[in-house]
């Protein structure tokens, strides 16, 4: 007996196998906005994590419509070749440090003013606040976007492959690298040390190989990049606070529809309240971890420090302004005589 189908079974298997020819063979559909953002931050560094997150999310809230590639760990070069590249255009989105951005934005380097927060807490309310509100104002004078929250990165301590930083004075002569920027420059200089800029892409080697004895940056960079493999001392210093804000080229920003806009604001502001809390819990917890890693750490005497920063409060005010000054101090206190 000749078997006959039954046509109804046949179309809906008909059916069915063509369209997953179709999900097989279909291209993806391209995105409408392909954009790239660089951190400076090892992969699995807190700032690096929430970069990958928050561009997750934008990809899947925007159907695809944007993607972002996240490029950690300079792979598109240090800060300063990508702020180049963002205010070019050739890269769109990056993370950066105020101090740096100063280059561009005299008034980013206010974040970097020594002793001027206690903890990221003060500093943190103060760049949700006015002092944040009057440097995105100069950042969006240059062309550049920045998102309402800036990112941790924490307060800043001194490492050290000759000795302890224990005062003042073990500051005199003391070889360390400071980014590249002319407040940590000059914030050195009038603590007696001898300050070197170097891109942070570039820090390692040059703590290998002794171009400086020491560097400056939060707990959790110094883990992230292993310096404890090069360096012997920790001294909790507290001598400045510093913060990523999260840019995007002008242009790059305007191009992008008034929808998609609303989502990459929303998750930029989830990003870094997430980063905020990871980065902070690890500036604390890594010190233990340092510890058994073979740095010595001490507390360090920073009154005599602070002290030390007169001249270096008066210039500043001068840079600065009085009035993005006594923003400052509304949010830190008194600085200077």
């Amino acid at each position: 007996m000749s078997y006959r189908p039954n046509r109804n079974a046949f179309l809906a298997t008909a059916a069915a196998t063509f369209a997953s020819i179709a999900v097989v063979r279909a291209p993806a559909r391209a995105a409408q906005f392909s954009f790239r953002t660089g951190t400076n931050q090892t992969p699995d560094h807190p700032l690096s994590v929430a970069m990958r997150e928050m561009c997750a999310a934008i990809d899947t809230e925007t159907g695809g419509r944007l993607q972002i590639a996240v490029f950690p760990n300079n792979q598109l070069g240090g800060d300063t070749a990508m702020l180049t590249q963002l205010r070019s255009g050739a890269l769109q989105m990056m993370t950066l440090d105020g101090g740096i951005l100063s280059a561009v934005v005299p008034l980013a380097a206010i974040q970097s003013v020594g002793f001027a927060f206690k903890d990221s807490k003060q500093a943190l309310a103060a760049f949700d606040g006015a002092v944040g509100a009057a440097v995105r104002s100069q950042i969006e004078a240059k062309g550049i976007h920045a998102f309402d929250n800036i990112w941790e990165n924490g307060m800043r301590q001194i490492t050290s492959s000759t000795k302890p930083i224990h005062t003042l004075a073990d500051l005199g002569n003391f070889k360390i690298r400071t980014p590249a920027a002319k407040i940590s420059l000059d914030l050195f200089t009038d603590l007696g040390a001898s300050p070197t800029p170097i891109n942070f892409s570039e820090l390692y080697t040059a703590l290998q190989t002794h171009v400086v004895d020491g560097q400056e940056n939060p707990p959790a960079n110094i883990m992230a990049s292993r310096f404890y493999e090069v360096q012997k001392y920790l001294s909790l210093t507290a001598h400045q606070w510093s913060g990523y804000w999260l840019l995007m080229n002008g242009d790059a920003w305007k191009s992008l529809p008034a929808d998609i806009q609303t989502i990459v604001t929303k998750n930029a502001g989830i990003a870094a309240q997430k980063q905020r809390t990871a980065v902070i819990a690890a500036n604390i917890s890594l010190i233990d971890v340092l510890k058994s890693k073979g740095l010595a750490v001490n507390d360090a005497d920073r009154g005599p420090m602070r002290a030390q920063l007169g001249g270096f409060y008066k210039r500043w005010k001068g840079e600065f302004g009085d009035t993005a000054w006594a923003l400052l101090e509304n949010s830190a206190g008194k600085l200077g005589a």
